[in-house]
């Protein structure tokens, strides 16, 4: 793989400057996004204000349209305050980006007309969509739709099915799939978000029954099929977004994991101990390194991204070596970011296991963040089968 050079990794200041601006909202409402499960209304209204559920929307569906690398900072930044919220917020992303494939006038109906539209999805093992006249009957149950209680629409991934009940099948024989966008009031909802970490995105079950979905109401995720936008995003597809920003989410808990204990260690003198944290030279070697590490992973991200940002820009499409680059970064950058919560809960002690203290929720989240898809230690496995030329599986890359 060739290394990649120099490029902006700053992003846009104005969008960032517009996260920076909310982190203290965010943070003050932390409690109550955990206690509740949700994102408060109040909170939610100072996002939609803001701009940040339409960074990565079309600009011809008054969308802001950013580059990844702004992505990344402003997912950092909120998650430095919350996880919750910094998670629905890439997520919501990442599914705007499905306006880039429907027809204009539906695009703008769903995501132009309506200045709070959010779209919300998530996996549904056992679905399915008959195709019928004008669209599809829907019908199955799908969970982890993060962020999807303040939805306005949701998304429900299916396979196709012919009228006749067989599988609908490509030229090369493999079943189409498709993704159907609902509006959330026709869905039928399950409470299941009860977790250790993560507690506000509320990425809850919704069901479906022989819902009649009209076709151009469907989206294929592939990126470089049906997509009706020339920028630059939508070059690369949703998935290297996710990655992008999940990895900023992962990145800015332990930012704010970090610069807690710093200001722990300052003062903390743990019992038989004599002088603060900060006089450890175990404690001092400690932090040097999860510091480092965490820097390291965050920067490999950016250049990453911004190098291949600037080779979309030209007009380039993202090919298989830069998603597996991207692949890599992301995945090497939420390992990081653990391994410095882990450092910064641990070396903290028991004043950390206190449901009042930040650091326990950031351990929590952050550890909810490396059992979901992203933070998956097979995907070195396919980075690595993908360098050595062996079969390796692209789902997810």
């Amino acid at each position: 793989m060739p290394a990649v050079t120099t490029a902006n990794l700053a992003g846009d200041p104005g969008v960032i400057a517009g996260a920076q601006a909310l982190r203290e909202a965010v943070a003050t409402a932390a409690d109550e996004i955990e206690r509740e499960r949700r994102l408060p209304p109040p909170l939610l209204d100072k996002l939609h204000e803001a701009g940040l559920f339409r960074l990565l929307l079309p600009r011809s569906c008054n969308g802001i349209e950013t580059d990844p690398v702004t992505f990344f900072h402003v997912m950092e930044t909120i998650a430095q305050a919350d996880a919750s919220t910094a998670w629905c917020l890439s997520q919501a992303g990442g599914c705007a980006m499905s306006a880039a494939y429907l027809d204009l006038p539906v695009a703008q109906a769903i995501f132009g007309d309506d200045p709070r539209a959010v779209l919300a999805w998530g996996p549904g093992p056992k679905v399915k969509a008959i195709e019928c006249e004008g669209g599809y009957r829907v019908t199955g149950v799908w969970a982890f739709a993060s962020g999807g209680r303040h939805a306005t629409w949701l998304g429900a991934h299916c396979p196709i099915f012919n009228t006749d009940g067989s599988p609908k099948r490509d030229e090369n024989g493999v079943q189409l799939e498709r993704t159907m966008l609902v509006r959330s009031e026709d869905v039928i909802w399950t409470d299941i978000w009860s977790t250790v970490g993560l507690r506000g995105t509320a990425s809850d079950q919704f069901a479906l029954n022989d819902f009649f979905v009209r076709a151009d109401h469907s989206i294929t995720r592939e990126f470089d099929r049906e997509c009706r936008e020339s920028g630059p995003l939508y070059r690369m597809g949703s998935g290297t977004c996710y990655q992008v920003g999940f990895a900023g989410v992962a990145c800015g808990i332990a930012r704010g994991a970090l610069d807690c204990f710093i200001d722990l260690a300052r003062n903390k003198v743990p019992r038989g101990f004599k002088s603060p944290l900060r006089d450890n030279a175990v404690v001092q070697s400690g932090l040097a390194q999860a510091e480092v590490g965490l820097r390291a992973a965050r920067g490999f991200v950016l250049q990453s991204m911004a190098e291949i940002w600037k080779q979309l820009q030209a007009g380039a499409m993202i090919t298989v070596e830069q998603r597996i680059v991207v692949r890599m970064a992301a995945t090497h950058a939420i390992v990081k970011a653990r391994e410095a919560v882990d450092f910064a809960y641990h070396t903290a002690g028991a004043t950390a296991i206190f449901e009042n203290h930040p650091l326990e929720r950031r351990f929590r989240d952050m550890h909810t963040v490396t059992q979901q898809l992203q933070g998956r230690m097979s995907h070195f496995e396919t980075v690595g089968a993908w360098m050595l030329g062996a079969d390796a599986d692209l789902t997810f890359v």
